[in-house]
């Protein structure tokens, strides 16, 4: 018989990702215990904001402007606004530059926006973005510099490693523009006290929404490996969670799936057997050693874990079985709790 006390935390078995839009999607993943939810998810959040690479404007310098606030002849915006929409256009740099230099001339009359701006060396992921409008009399020459970057770095961390003639500017590198998340309840075997957490993501277009959500579980995971060499911590291998996630569909189940007669329904459940994991962990003789379980009924529960292809005895691959009758202490360690 499994004991029912819990002796390690449970493991979600389910993640799915629905696709809102081109650059927005919602990443669901439970059940977690009770109050694990959120200890996944704030670290996350704040991980997919600081740890995900882009391509920021870091400096800019206009012909006749020695300030951020002068103005220029023959445009409608002001410096300052001219700014703020220049780091609102997202550059992506085409090669594996660090950092490039983007010379540009325009002559007017001349509605500039980011498409204009694009060349070989940088794609322009906001195109429609708009930067300002010269008139018929108007010239403008600027230079850019867009850097690689992770996160947010201040004008003035930028400024000392800049040319006198350039004006510095924020750096908001991160192409993350949204990265939320709810907690909601979900049963599992009729406890409402686990948990559901919902993430949704929005990027730029610099980065995928998917890509964004994988860099900073990678982020974590490099972060707490940091551990592993002292501690010598073992997780379970990628080919062991693959064959854990499809055997335990079926094992995680309750017997009432299997739809057996009363007779032998009545006698496992006297013996507190729940799962249909616990008969695919027994031998033969532990089911014949179950009381008032009949020749009839032995041969009944045997036929039908043959075809669920987990017969009755049946020979785990190594770390799945020790992982599959923790899963069950603890299912059945919520259920006695609920």
């Amino acid at each position: 018989m499994i004991n029912s006390i819990s002796t390690t935390v449970y493991m979600p078995t389910e993640i799915e990702v629905e696709n809102i839009s081109k650059n927005k999607i919602k990443v669901i993943a439970y059940p977690f215990k009770s109050g694990f939810g959120i200890t996944l998810a704030h670290p996350l959040r704040r991980l997919l904001f600081s740890s995900t690479v882009g391509f920021a404007p870091i400096a800019v310098k206009i012909d006749g402007v020695t300030h951020e606030f002068d103005s220029i002849r023959g445009m409608l915006e002001d410096v300052a606004l001219f700014i703020i929409n220049l780091k609102n256009i997202r550059f992506k740099i085409k090669n594996d530059e660090e950092r490039v230099v983007l010379n540009y001339s325009f002559t007017g009359p001349k509605e500039i926006s980011g498409s204009d701006l694009e060349n070989d060396e940088v794609e322009i992921v906001t195109p429609d973005s708009y930067l300002c409008t010269i008139n018929e009399d108007a010239e403008l020459n600027f230079s850019v510099i867009v850097e690689k970057g992770i996160g947010y770095v201040p004008s003035e961390n930028i400024r000392e490693d800049l040319d006198a003639d350039y004006i510095a500017l924020d750096g908001f590198f991160t192409p993350v523009k949204k990265a939320i998340y709810d907690i909601e309840n979900v049963f599992v075997e009729d406890n409402p006290n686990f948990e559901k957490v919902v993430f949704t993501v929005e990027t730029d277009g610099l980065i995928s929404p998917l890509d964004a959500f994988k860099n900073s579980l990678e982020a974590m995971y490099t972060q707490m490996s940091v551990f592993n060499g002292l501690l010598d911590i073992e997780t379970p291998t990628d080919e062991e969670n693959e064959n854990i996630n499809v055997e335990f569909g079926k094992l995680l189940q309750h017997i009432e799936d299997l739809n057996l007669s009363a007779r032998s329904f009545n006698c496992l459940d006297r013996a507190e057997i729940k799962y249909i994991g616990e008969l695919a962990l027994m031998s033969e003789t532990e089911l014949k050693d179950l009381k008032n379980l009949g020749k009839k009924s032995l041969e009944e529960i045997k036929q039908v874990m043959e075809n669920l292809e987990f017969p009755i005895g049946f020979e785990f691959e190594d770390g799945t079985k020790e992982i599959l009758i923790q899963r069950i202490k603890d299912l059945k360690s919520e259920t006695n709790e609920g």
